[in-house]
């Protein structure tokens, strides 16, 4: 099986991509790849990396950004730890209440 991100042709030619299990994934994906992914449109993609809350960097010659897998990954995880910090917050005010 060889996962490309959404819209994409598989690279099968030895190209800039990582192989873990025989799966193939792209090491940086664009910010189209990231709103798809987090089911958000481009500017709230957007918007996330101009704020510095998904850390990305700019390539190429017109400074297109580029997300890491791993780092996306990472955000994702972290938005599920603030999410449950978040309820278990909102669990103790209805305790109190």
């Amino acid at each position: 099986m060889v996962w490309t991100a959404p819209g994409r042709a598989p690279d099968l030619h030895g190209g800039a991509r990582h192989t873990t299990n025989e799966v193939t994934m792209p090491r940086f994906l664009t910010l189209t790849d990231v709103a798809e992914t987090l089911n958000v449109s481009m500017s709230q993609a957007r918007a996330m990396v101009r704020s510095g809350e998904l850390p990305a960097i700019q390539v190429g010659g017109r400074g297109q950004w580029r997300i890491e897998q791993t780092v996306l990954e990472e955000f994702i995880a972290d938005q599920y730890a603030a999410t449950r910090r978040k309820v278990e917050q909102w669990a103790k005010e209805d305790q109190q209440a």
